[in-house]
């Protein structure tokens, strides 16, 4: 299974270029099998303080999992969700 994270927006203050929110996704692939989590992670005016021209994804992702946002737990939710799609426990539909 792979897992990818991406930061596919930022919200700012132009006053200023200060990031208050990071959007975030998380998906995991395995064979044709596919789990995302979609989410967002803010911060109080003035934190974090590098600003908006001077980030890379890899800085802003590790703002997000300093920020609350549990790296393994959130990997190991995808897979939980892999494992179902790959041996469901419960089905629905009609017989006919």
């Amino acid at each position: 299974m792979t897992t990818t994270w991406n930061i596919s927006q930022l919200d700012r203050k132009t006053a200023d270029g200060f990031v208050t929110t990071a959007h975030w996704q998380a998906t995991a692939v395995d064979g044709e099998h596919t789990a995302s989590i979609y989410s967002t992670c803010s911060w109080a005016d003035g934190t974090p303080t590098i600003p908006y021209a001077d980030l890379t994804q890899e800085t802003v992702l590790g703002w997000v999992w300093a920020n609350g946002v549990d790296k393994q737990a959130t990997e190991d939710a995808l897979a939980a969700n892999i494992a179902l799609q790959k041996n469901p426990v419960q089905a629905s539909g009609t017989p006919w």
